[in-house]
């Protein structure tokens, strides 16, 4: 079976668990408490129970007991003294974290195998050291970790609008662009194919046997990035970006065009 691992988000970094547990409890508790008011609890003797106020959210934890023991197989780390294999993760419990200028516990991504996924942080954590070397270090450890989840939707949100805030100024397609804000650009490369009527302001030149323009070679020529290979893509309604026809007259739009859609 695969082996716990405790994800840290920010930094990547992976912490494996030594032993996986026989068991683990998961304990949820709801969005509920008791009614107060300025006096103190709502209540009444007519009443079969205290009025409830339901506040949504609530909570989701998991209670994890894992077992660290340095004289068995499987171990990454050479030591004598089992802390040096539990103290990644009981530092996930400390405030090295930082949000808005708040110190926090890092937000950590319990995995184990297909079946348990979830983000937390953990908030808890104690620990039970014994069987002792000759100058106190314990060889093995009866760690105790609590994990309570964290609400993803937040996060993907941020990460949405993070990818549209950097993301590309594009062309709408089918916008209405004005002639002089435009011009012509003839793909060249491959097998010249005959113009049946020049058209100003095309290039030319295409030799037999090269391969013929990738559009975004052409966009790194005309706006400085080769992403803007989707822009002249929309523009000219090119399907298959892989297959451009040597001598294609393709519409490319002015730099203007551009800035006034981002």
């Amino acid at each position: 079976m695969e082996r716990i691992t405790f994800l840290v988000e920010k930094t990547g970094a992976r912490l494996g668990c030594l032993l996986n547990p026989d068991s683990l409890v998961i304990r949820r508790t709801a969005g509920v408490r008791q009614r107060y008011s300025t006096g103190g609890p709502v209540a009444g003797a007519r009443l079969s129970d205290d009025p409830l106020l339901y506040t949504g959210g609530g909570t989701t934890e998991l209670t994890l007991d894992l077992l660290f023991d340095v004289t068995l197989a499987g171990s990454s780390v050479a030591t004598e003294d089992v802390r040096d294999l539990t103290r990644p993760l009981w530092e996930l419990s400390e405030n090295t974290a930082e949000e808005n200028g708040v110190r926090r516990p890092p937000l950590v991504r319990f995995v184990w195998g297909k079946s348990w996924n979830i983000l937390g942080v953990v908030t808890a954590a104690a620990e039970r050291v014994e069987y002792f070397t000759a100058s106190g270090a314990p060889r093995r450890s009866w760690l105790r970790l609590r994990l309570v989840r964290v609400d993803e939707t937040p996060l993907r949100q941020s990460a949405q609008a993070q990818r549209t805030r950097t993301s590309l100024p594009q062309i709408p397609a089918g916008a209405k662009i004005p002639p002089e804000q435009v011009r012509v650009h003839e793909v060249v490369g491959g097998t010249p194919r005959r113009a049946t009527s020049p058209v100003p302001g095309a290039r030319s030149g295409s030799g037999p046997g090269r391969p013929a323009e990738r559009l975004d070679e052409i966009a790194h020529r005309e706006y400085g990035d080769p992403r803007h290979w989707r822009t002249i893509a929309t523009l000219n309604n090119v399907s298959d970006p892989l297959r451009i026809p040597e001598g294609l007259r393709l519409l490319v739009a002015n730099r203007s065009v551009l800035e006034r859609n981002t």
